[in-house]
């Protein structure tokens, strides 16, 4: 089951990773394991597990483009991202690297720290109340990308871009 992880409206890319930890990304990108929401909210990386989901209000992975912001959340094995909005570059690197980003406002449905089971073929979370939740469906060449964990393998897998003939 994964676990929910509540964050509030406009969570930008320095509250995700701190600019100040760059250096020591760029020398080692294992590290980043260390650092997503390290100032914001210092008990998320060292208890978020593999498939675990970010539920969070609008203008989520706003401000600068850094990539290691996305990057980060996925070195922790973050199953999917939900909320209402995203900032644009961001959702562009979540989906290179194949992190499922939903649209969609579930901050007053789900608790943090809430378990769910969660699909994310289907876009259907189960609470362990036996509340079923849809996400709206996303385009099939996000599915396949996700699917092939990012928009590099699958472009090594099927030798075309997601949507070419």
């Amino acid at each position: 089951m994964a676990r929910i992880w509540i964050f509030g409206n406009d969570v930008n890319t320095d509250q995700i990773v701190p600019g100040r930890y760059a250096p020591y990304m760029l020398k080692n990108e294992a590290d980043l394991r260390k650092y997503p929401f390290v100032e914001a909210r210092p008990d998320f990386a060292p208890n978020v597990e593999p498939g675990d989901l970010i539920v969070a209000g609008p203008n989520f992975g706003c401000g600068s483009s850094r990539e290691y912001a996305p990057q980060a959340l996925k070195m922790v094995g973050v199953g999917a991202i939900i909320a209402p909005l995203f900032a644009r570059i961001f959702f562009r690197n979540a989906l290179n690297l194949g992190i499922p980003c939903f649209t969609a406002d579930l901050t007053k449905i789900v608790r943090d720290g809430q378990r769910v089971e969660f699909n994310v073929e289907e876009g259907l979370l189960l609470t362990e109340e036996g509340e079923r939740i849809e996400l709206p469906a996303p385009p099939t060449f996000m599915r396949e990308v996700w699917s092939a964990g990012g928009i590099v393998p699958f472009y090594r897998t099927y030798g075309r871009f997601p949507g070419e003939a």
